[in-house]
């Protein structure tokens, strides 16, 4: 069905319709109309990495994760069995009569925020920090979910517009102030591309920008989104976020205020239930009955392309047993491996042999963990295997021992008794053991979603520090004194220090992130080199003591890797190999005013098969505008065999190399502009660590 028969369709339904009728359809919980043949319907479901919350569902690797893949077929594939395994569900809740919360085909995905500040607790559920990547992965994410048929497999939505990223505690009333620059530089990009690319939704953010709240933002909404980008789908709140405009940012006195200037703004679908006050509104003359009446058309504009009314529904042939089934358990494993960094590999200590009888110790919070394995916004896989049952299953011949070691932040294990940890267990597990796997790093319980949790760590889901918790650190600390092969394994979902004793002690440190149900068996397959690293960094991991801006300081500068002041720890970009690779011959294929082509030789110049992730970075001056130090414009993922060597063409759209003036506007650079290719950014700490530098052609 089009677009344009679906929208002919809505509106003809929502003629029929009451004001009061109308009205009920704009809450998320919409009731049915049984005179109209309308059911009842929750628009309310998730999908960051999997279906959410009802039920078994397969957990893929958390965004963040995915991010670090840079493949965008990857992306796709992962999308597109998420709606498959939400369409399994609907049948089955719809033919049950179950239309709760998390049984809809409505899903609030992508998070596609630019994660612009480490300390943020829900950056996990992002694509990383860089627009140009958000945009892209975003892109072949709602690809994936919403697919290519006749009618909308699902309906997917780019979240929270805009300017949202922390900080959780005061998300509520919080005022990001922003001036035009990063507003269209950094914070706009990806939903602009998104929306152009036929997301079918958009939810707004909790916070206020420069005064005026995210969900009844006249510019933001009306004549950014609306009329400059011609969004013809429905806007959602953030679930609360219209209680927030009178109750919190104190915009208005009153719930039928907020809920008119909302309805005014464009939001079509309360998150909440600020709508009820819509009746309020509209007989106190703050609305009228054509506002009312676009927000629905808009509404079951989506739901006939969803298929709703259909005697047939469409997809109605997939069964119950997709979920979490064979052929998505093996993408889940593989979209894992993909998506570990190995951050360092000392003498190639890497990868172990798997048929080694050495004795193993797997130490830390994380080894046995399954929260770890989830993430947020997670669903619940019919099976789990965390970081020591992973090391059991590689290496069958080891002796393997497993010790806690201590908490993720909390040292104290029991207050009454004094029993204040287990770091001398996991000590004595080091000291008898030839390799030690240290599975340290952070769960859902110390960075996430406004956790409503607060210590000398977190607050409310965001950290306070950059380094490891106190009590982690003791232990790797004590580990490292006792072990002399250490191998480190974080598993968070942002930037974390292990420390100068840890990382100079490790033979190897690699970043796991929230790698999926199947997690631990990936880690291992990497351990082992059944599968070889190629991930890339989505984000800065920077030192612990790097002094990055206030949390609440908006501004781009000192963040990112495109503003940061001093070096990286890990940049953006970076990722080592069990491989090697070189570039060659690269050279400039053609130019015009919408496109540059480039194009590179790359070889695997290594021992085993890999896949390797392609960069280009442009640099670029303007007299009349700020610009970053260069700005990641093109990737793509390569797969060699060993000595095999490909040409490789790559496509830069001009948008991503237009200098942003302070007004806002996207212009042609009046200096230079330079390109970088190569396995990594330009800058000095890649090149060291890589060792070899990008190569540079001038436009």
């Amino acid at each position: 069905m089009t677009k344009e028969t679906a929208r002919q369709n809505a509106k003809k339904l929502v003629a029929k319709m009451t004001v009061e009728e109308k009205i009920s359809q704009l809450l998320y919980n919409s009731p049915a109309i049984e005179r109209l043949g309308i059911e009842e319907y929750n628009w309310w479901n998730e999908s960051s990495h999997g279906i959410h919350g009802a039920g078994t569902a397969t957990v893929f690797p958390h965004a963040i994760a995915m991010a670090s893949s840079f493949d965008t077929e990857l992306v796709g594939k992962v999308a597109d069995a998420v709606s498959t395994e939400g369409r399994a569900k609907y049948n089955k809740h719809t033919e049950y009569g179950d239309h709760d919360i998390f049984k809809g085909i409505s899903f609030w995905a992508p998070n596609i925020n630019i994660f612009r500040d480490p300390r943020w607790g829900r950056g996990q559920e992002t694509f990383g920090e860089d627009p140009f990547l958000t945009a892209q992965l975003g892109i072949s994410y709602i690809n994936g979910i919403q697919g290519n048929g006749e009618f909308l497999k699902a309906a997917a939505c780019s979240k929270h517009f805009a300017v949202h990223s922390g900080p959780e505690k005061t998300r509520h009333g919080f005022n990001a102030v922003v001036d035009r620059h990063d507003l269209f530089e950094t914070y706009l990009p990806a939903f602009e591309k998104t929306v152009k690319s036929g997301v079918s939704g958009v939810m707004g953010a909790y916070n206020r920008l420069n005064g005026e709240p995210c969900c009844a933002h006249s510019y933001l909404i009306e004549e950014l989104l609306r009329k400059q980008w011609g969004f013809d789908g429905y806007v959602v709140s953030d679930c609360g976020a219209l209680r927030d405009i009178y109750k919190f940012h104190k915009f208005v006195e009153t719930r039928a205020q907020a809920a008119a200037v909302a309805l005014k703004s464009s939001c079509d679908l309360n998150c909440g239930d600020t709508y009820d006050a819509l009746v309020d509104a509209y007989e106190q003359d703050l609305i009228d009955e054509e506002e009312i009446t676009a927000a629905a058309e808009n509404l079951f504009t989506i739901r006939y392309r969803l298929g709703e009314f259909e005697e047939t529904r469409p997809y109605s042939d997939i069964g119950y047993d997709k979920l979490d089934c064979k052929e998505h358990k093996f993408l889940n494993l593989k979209t894992a491996e993909q998506s570990i960094v190995l951050l360092k590999n000392e003498n190639n200590f890497l990868p172990l042999d798997k048929n080694t009888d050495k004795k193993i110790a797997v130490i830390g919070p994380n080894a046995l963990s399954f929260t770890v394995l989830e993430g947020n916004y997670n669903g619940y896989a019919s099976e789990y295997i965390p970081v020591a049952d992973g090391v059991r299953r590689v290496f069958k011949n080891a002796r393997v021992t497993v010790e806690k070691g201590c908490n993720y932040c909390d040292e104290a294990l029991n207050h009454w008794s004094g029993f204040q940890n287990l770091i001398s267990d996991g000590a004595a597990a080091a000291s008898e053991a030839d390799i030690t796997i240290l599975a340290l790093g952070l769960d859902r319980s110390v960075e996430g979603e406004d956790t409503g949790f607060d210590n000398d760590y977190t607050a409310s889901g965001d950290k306070r520090s950059l380094f490891l918790p106190e009590t982690q650190m003791k232990l790797a600390q004590a580990v490292c004194d006792e072990c002399e092969n250490v191998i480190v394994v974080l598993l968070c979902g942002s930037s974390i220090d292990v420390g100068e004793k840890v990382r100079n002690h490790a033979k190897a440190i690699i970043q796991a992130w929230y790698p999926g149900s199947l997690g631990g068996l990936a880690i291992a397959n990497i351990l082992s080199g059944e599968a070889n690293p190629c991930a890339k960094l989505p984000v800065t991991i920077y030192k612990g003591d790097h002094d990055i801006p206030d949390f609440e300081d908006y501004a781009m500068k000192g963040r990112t890797y495109r503003y940061i002041e001093g070096d990286a720890l890990y940049p953006f970009g970076f990722g080592l190999s069990y491989t090697s690779y070189k570039y060659c011959n690269a050279k400039l294929v053609s130019a015009d005013s919408e496109k540059i082509t480039v194009c590179t030789e790359v070889e695997n110049a290594g021992s085993v098969a890999g896949k390797e992730i392609v960069q280009v970075y442009a640099a670029y001056t303007d007299s009349r505008a700020e610009t970053p130090y260069w700005q990641l414009c093109s990737f793509k993922a390569v797969l060699l065999e060993t000595g095999e060597k490909k040409e490789v063409t790559l496509d830069i759209d001009r948008y991503w190399i237009k200098a942003v003036t302070a007004q806002g506007e996207r212009v042609e650079p009046d200096g230079k502009i330079k390109l970088f290719i190569g396995g990594h950014q330009p800058d000095a700490v890649s090149t060291k660590l890589l060792g070899y530098p990008c190569i540079e052609i001038e436009i």
